[in-house]
């Protein structure tokens, strides 16, 4: 099938062929909009294009009559461009099998190819991507050799895996001699960021719970064997990977001082909270106090969770963090975090003001009105219908099947929210807008976000434990002026994670964060989406703070279309 020709207007060549030598510093990118298959409805803001777009692919849990809890956490999803054609392609972790959970066929992630025309190719077995030797959880792509090509860490138990992209369209497993194994461990979320700031990317990766398939917990309600509370299982420390500059990596988790937060930790996102130019980490930990690792910049962090008021609840009380994502909520400049949780604990927002503690926006926000009946996994912040503000979007699921035998009010399948920000902090549930999938329930686990036809629309894909993910065309943020941007390191880290970029739209200032991690076991569309709302004002200007600390200014950048820009 045939991908339409996506061209600079500079000159006739296709467009990676610049964007790999970047001989310039700013690289006007005409991405080309894709053709949708979707048959929107315009009066629906999503559809769900997943039968269209060929997405087959069904994730396998292990589900079995010994109830170990990873059958009920895993799910990981992936957006990202493997070949470097210029369009978004999907990466999907399958669980894996349990002694007394047996599959019919064998257990195989997917790599959806984006062939430019609305639809997908799974290409995993072809790429090497396809089988691991352990169960899968999660997903994080990250060019860790700064070659220009998108690696891929997958984390699961008892261990995890690096593959190295070769730039032909294959990846090659290299965990052994990479020193990324993570073994005897249950890794939930990785996170790829650079926190000594030498312009290569470091890895942070979340252990949950001890685990052995040799000693099943035995929990029962009304006589129905069902999963155990998750304070039944004893925590793990995070660990922390130095990159080596070299292929390998070190293990730092004691000399950095993350080993010594033992809990379990299900989703981090590392951005710069205190605005100093080095990336921090906020962790999400389930029945654990959540973390705020601050970078001491000396290679070490130092947790300010309770000064910010994020480890616990009101009431003094660790909630079950799940999802964790951070964005520009008040357009006060400072990031604000969304955290998700069991039922009855709310989803949480926390805003900040650029100094601690944090405000707890929970009830402020309506997010306790809109979640207190659900259990929230992945979650991603996003402006959607291109206004300028944040929203947000939460899949939701519970992991008991006989939640409905004691209450009337929580179900085993839940909703996916598309919550739409008002600009002051208060959201508002926009499901009967939203489209049909949001009237639909599901067991829902990872969500991503990204923009898989370039037409400056941020569309999502979420999946479901033991079914098909649900891959969701966005009709509505293209009705809207935008501005995109993809950043290309050269002293700082190739994929500038960790950069910040602030965008002078008229009177109005918009920032927003290259962040590492975030969501649950996902990962996303790096480039970055300024929504203008419905004519572009003028002046804009973009300031940009590169993770190495140096700044850049763009003046009169284009709207409507994508711009690469390497850094000085």
């Amino acid at each position: 099938m045939r991908i339409p020709s996506c061209r600079f207007s500079i000159n006739s060549r296709p467009w990676f062929f610049f964007l790999f030598p970047l001989l310039s510093l700013s690289l006007s990118i005409s991405y080309c909009i894709l053709p949708s298959l979707a048959a929107a409805n315009s009066d629906e803001f999503f559809s769900d294009v997943t039968d269209l777009a060929g997405i087959t692919w069904k994730q396998f849990s292990g589900e079995s009559p010994d109830r170990f809890m990873i059958e009920a956490a895993s799910g990981g999803v992936g957006f990202f461009d493997y070949d470097g054609d210029g369009l978004l392609d999907i990466f999907l972790v399958n669980g894996g099998e349990t002694p007394k959970g047996k599959s019919p066929t064998p257990v195989k992630n997917a790599l959806y190819h984006n062939l430019g025309n609305g639809k997908f190719e799974d290409v995993a077995a072809k790429a090497g991507v396809a089988s691991l030797p352990f169960y899968g959880m999660g997903a994080a792509a990250g060019d860790y050799d700064n070659d220009g090509h998108q690696d891929l860490y997958i984390t699961g138990t008892p261990r995890a895996a690096l593959f190295h992209n070769n730039g032909d369209g294959t990846f090659t497993d290299v965990t052994e001699e990479a020193g990324v194994k993570n073994e005897g461990r249950w890794s939930a979320c990785a996170v790829w960021f650079d926190y000594d700031r030498d312009g290569y990317l470091d890895l942070l990766v979340c252990n949950y719970t001890q685990l052995s398939f040799d000693n099943p917990k035995v929990c029962e309600f009304n006589g129905v064997r069902t999963y155990c509370d998750q304070k039944v299982y004893a925590g793990m420390p995070l660990t922390l990977y130095h990159n080596n500059r070299d292929g390998t990596f070190t293990d730092v988790s004691h000399s950095s001082g993350v080993d010594k937060f033992v809990g379990r930790a299900l989703g981090a996102v590392a951005i710069d909270v205190d605005d100093d130019g080095w990336p921090d980490l906020f962790v999400a930990r389930d029945a654990s106090p959540n973390l705020l690792l601050m970078n001491q910049h000396n290679g070490t962090f130092v947790d300010r969770g309770d000064e910010a008021e994020i480890s616990f609840d009101e009431n003094g009380v660790a909630k079950a963090g799940m999802g964790i994502d951070a964005a520009d909520v008040l357009g006060n400049g400072h990031p604000a975090f969304a955290v998700t949780n069991f039922n009855d604990e709310f989803h949480s927002l926390f805003i900040s003001r650029g100094k601690t503690p944090f405000e707890d926006w929970t009830t402020r926000s309506h997010l306790s009105l809109l979640t207190k009946s659900f259990v929230g996994w992945g979650t991603h912040f996003l402006d959607y219908d291109n206004d300028g503000n944040m929203d947000l979007a939460i899949i939701n699921g519970h992991l008991n099947q006989v939640i409905e035998m004691s209450r009337g009010d929580v179900k085993y399948k839940q909703p996916l929210l598309l919550l739409r920000n008002n600009g002051q902090g208060v959201f508002e549930d926009m499901r009967e807008n939203a489209g049909e999938a949001f009237r639909r329930t599901y067991t829902g686990r990872g969500l991503a976000i990204g923009d898989y036809d370039n037409d400056g629309a941020t569309d999502m894909i979420f999946t479901c434990l033991n079914a098909r993910p649900v891959l969701l065309h966005n009709n509505v943020g293209s009705r809207n002026s935008w501005l995109g941007f993809q950043l290309v390191g050269t002293k700082s880290n190739r994929d500038a994670i960790g950069a910040k970029l602030t965008l002078q739209a008229g009177n109005r200032k918009l920032v927003r964060w290259i962040t590492g991690g975030s969501s649950y076991l996902s990962s996303h569309d790096r480039r970055v989406l300024f929504g203008l709302g419905k004519a572009a004002p003028e002046p804009l200007e973009l300031q940009i703070r590169w993770p190495s600390g140096q700044t850049q200014v763009v003046s009169n950048p284009k709207p409507g279309a994508y711009r690469a820009i390497r850094e000085p």
